[in-house]
């Protein structure tokens, strides 16, 4: 038998076990030993007074008198008896173990492992050994279980598993990395996982198998980036850098550090031969924009094409007149193209992308279509790309052969930027302009409602502009949540005198720009909406906004949300109205009033919610690791990715016999050909 041995080879693992088995992933020995247990209880017997109340614990003592069974029902019973643990009296309750009663008698040591009852001085046991208690490991370790599998079971095959050293898993990691960290070998590591002696034992062996998947994770990710630019070489573009440049000193504001080191890196990348594949991240209103605008424009003085999928209609309306001003002196043709496009526009578009008369076209989805001809593609911007799925990125980039720059303004924690964007090059702007003004940010208890609104009636008395942002469109038995379409019409009543708009996701196309267009144009001056106002909307006038039940949404949309206002030069304000009942809702509330730092926040949200439901289960792409955890093991994750780079930069990675693991490892998961390693 080895590692590779089918479990059916184990004693008692019979076909229904060995059905369970497979439901769990285990196919193999090798498969057994990687199912890590989940969580450890702690059985070591502990003094009574250093137990907490409701603590699991393990307490053991001499029985005093006699046991007792009392019936509830044909089927079930509770077996009572009391212990003298070091001179306290404890009485101990287990169901359904009549059948110990006979084998119990005063004066007996009994160890008993259950929930710990403070004020009864009470033991509801789970485990009851009869007897001096048996050498064991003070952890017992727990697993996940499916069907009839029992966690005693797992816990007998692993230990015949441990008898036979030629069942070990494959060391991956050499000798010279594991004497550098101090660090077990893999026999060691999981005879701990699966079996501690002692807390310092396992954490020995938890630190070396987290480092162990995010190394392997990190190698993958090189060698994916490697094979992708070795596949992908392109010419390297030829811009007219006087021209970008003599344009940027154009531009009415001037760069931050942040923008133009992030420029630098775009434009190396696009002039270097290889394709770009790189991801911009910053705050709201940090200036991604105006680094996308002259990357784009570079592209076009280089003879290529250029564009730029948004994801929604309104906001591709909002960048084209932006860009047609940016470009105003310079002779680059900007189009528009969106689902609500009329057919003979369509038409026009369509002749003059292809004719090449277009250089740069801004659009939503529509980009994508198999009629739309784009044939100097040399750069895609995809802005809010978690927004895309990933058949519709690839769609836009198989219409060329062009660099890619993916843009998002919801800021993304290192330790997620390096585990689910870890095939992408990343790029942080992470300063705001100079003289922006920080949105003075504040949690409101929904009784005070009436003074909200005096707050944006002076507001709009000095000319100002107010969102109202609600979380649904209309009423929900499930949630006690105002809807806009409610609000609305409250609004409309308390402020008479006022120009109050709504604007929510089941808007026909048309009407929602025509709303739009006429807050933009100060027509309005409450907008209520739903969250469609989320993404890149653009009001310099609007100052104020009110998120209702602020409490519904994450720290991240929160930030969005609140992006929204800020963009003018007066001082603007967001007000949360919520009365939270669970105390993550209050943490959100009071985390939101202290910091306007995105990256701060996401952070804080990561903490909170956790890595898929910060970027949506299913375009979160986190790899799942057994062990490790980006958030808690950042550090970990942190010294993995400067090893992998190294050893792959290095040429001793790929001779030098102690990493011919690491590198069989590159080819079995795909993430390398066999003929690379020749």
């Amino acid at each position: 038998m080895d590692r590779h041995s089918e479990v059916q080879q184990l004693k008692g693992v019979g076909p229904e076990a060995e059905k369970d088995l497979e439901r769990l992933g285990i196919s193999t020995i090798e498969d057994l030993w990687f199912h890590i247990p989940f969580r450890y209880e702690n059985i070591e017997i502990r003094p009574i007074e250093d137990i907490e109340h409701n603590e699991q614990a393990t307490i053991s003592g001499e029985m005093i008198g006699e046991a007792r069974v009392r019936r509830y029902s044909k089927a079930k019973n509770i077996l009572t008896f009391r212990l003298d643990s070091g001179g306290h009296a404890i009485e101990v309750t287990a169901f359904n173990r009549a059948f110990l009663k006979g084998k119990l008698s005063p004066g007996m040591t009994i160890t008993v492992t259950g929930k710990w009852n403070r004020s009864r001085a009470q033991v509801t046991a789970k485990h009851i050994e009869i007897g001096e208690r048996q050498e064991r490991t003070p952890y017992d370790p727990i697993y996940q279980l499916t069907g009839k599998l029992t966690n005693r079971q797992l816990k007998t095959w692993i230990a015949d598993l441990s008898r036979n050293r030629e069942v070990f898993p494959l060391e991956m990691l050499p000798f010279s990395i594991r004497e550098k960290y101090k660090l077990p070998s893999i026999e060691e590591t999981l005879r701990q996982l699966h079996q501690p002696q002692d807390a310092e034992q396992l954490k020995h062996a938890r630190r070396r198998f987290i480092y162990e998947e995010f190394l392997t994770f990190q190698l993958r990710m090189h060698a994916y980036k490697h094979a992708l630019r070795k596949s992908e070489y392109l010419e390297g573009l030829q811009d007219d850098q006087e021209r970008v440049s003599t344009f940027i000193q154009g531009l009415p504001f001037t760069l931050t550090g942040a923008q133009e080191r992030s420029l630098q890196e775009i434009l190396f990348d696009m002039r270097s031969g290889h394709r770009m594949n790189r991801l911009l991240q910053g705050d709201v209103g940090s200036g991604k924009t105006a680094v996308a605008a002259i990357a784009m424009y570079a592209a076009v003085t280089a003879g290529k094409q250029a564009a730029l999928m948004v994801p929604t209609e309104i906001l591709a309306g909002q960048h084209y007149e932006a860009f047609k001003e940016m470009f105003a002196d310079d002779p680059v043709n900007v189009s528009v193209l969106t689902g609500s496009t009329k057919a003979a526009e369509r038409r026009d578009i369509i002749e003059q992308l292809e004719n090449k008369e277009v250089d740069l076209i801004i659009g939503t989805h529509a980009l994508i279509q198999p009629d739309v001809p784009i044939p100097k593609l040399g750069l895609v911007v995809t802005d809010e790309q978690h927004r895309f799925g990933v058949k519709q990125r690839r769609a836009l980039k198989e219409k060329g052969d062009p660099d890619v720059l993916f843009m998002t303004a919801t800021p993304i924690p290192r330790t997620l930027a390096i585990t689910a964007y870890g095939d992408m090059d990343v790029s942080r702007i992470d300063e705001l302009p100079t003289g922006r003004k920080a949105v003075e940010t504040y949690w409101v208890n929904m009784s005070l409602f009436e003074r909200v609104v005096n707050f944006i009636k002076r507001e709009i008395q000095n000319k100002r502009q107010v969102y109202f942002v609600c979380p649904l469109i209309e009423e929900s038995e499930q949630l006690d949540v105002q809807n806009a379409i409610d609000l609305h019409a409250q609004l409309q009543a308390i402020l008479s005198g006022d120009r109050v708009g709504l604007l929510h996701g089941r808007l026909h196309n048309d009407e929602k720009r025509e709303v739009m267009e006429q807050f933009t144009s100060q027509n309005l001056d409450v907008l209520v909406a739903t969250t469609v106002i989320e993404v890149g909307v653009n009001v310099p006038n609007a100052t104020c906004m009110v998120i209702y039940d602020a409490d519904r949404f994450g720290l991240a949309q929160l930030h969005q949300l609140r992006g929204r206002v800020g963009r003018g030069h007066n001082q603007s304000y967001c007000i949360l109205l919520a009365n939270p009942s669970s105390e993550t809702g209050k943490e959100r509330m009071r985390i939101m009033t202290e910091t306007t730092d995105g990256f701060v926040l996401a952070e804080e949200d990561l903490k909170l919610r956790g890595p898929g439901e910060l970027l949506g289960k299913k375009q979160s792409g986190m790899p799942k690791f057994r062990l490790a955890d980006p958030v808690h093991d950042y550090r970990a994750l942190e010294t993995a990715r400067q090893d992998a780079k190294s050893l792959f930069e290095s040429s001793s990675f790929w001779e030098d016999p102690e990493y011919e693991a690491l590198r069989t490892d590159l080819v079995t998961s795909g993430a390398l050909s066999e003929d690379k390693l020749d």
